[in-house]
């Protein structure tokens, strides 16, 4: 542990931050794991129920500093041709 009361500080907050990214982390994957059965069922209502939600879990965590713009951004556009393929077809 640090001497140093600001370093005391930063730990504590530090750790705040890695359970708050941990909860936002978890519920993307479980967020892509849904969106993800849907795209394989080819259910139509239930891609249009899952999608627009799990795009705004990438957005949320692009913004929170979880994913990069750029890895949010190929995440959101995949899916999407995923689930384009998917009703097309």
């Amino acid at each position: 542990m640090a001497n140093i009361k600001s370093q005391k500080k930063r730990v504590i907050t530090n750790e705040k931050s890695r359970q708050r990214n941990v909860a936002v982390r978890s519920q993307l994957k479980t967020s892509l794991k849904k969106a993800q059965a849907a795209i394989d069922s080819k259910n139509a209502e239930e891609i249009n129920a899952v999608l627009p939600s799990t795009l705004g879990d990438i957005d949320k965590a692009a913004k929170k500093g979880i994913l990069h713009k750029s890895n949010a951004s190929r995440k959101k556009s995949g899916l999407q041709i995923q689930a384009n393929k998917a009703l097309n077809s």
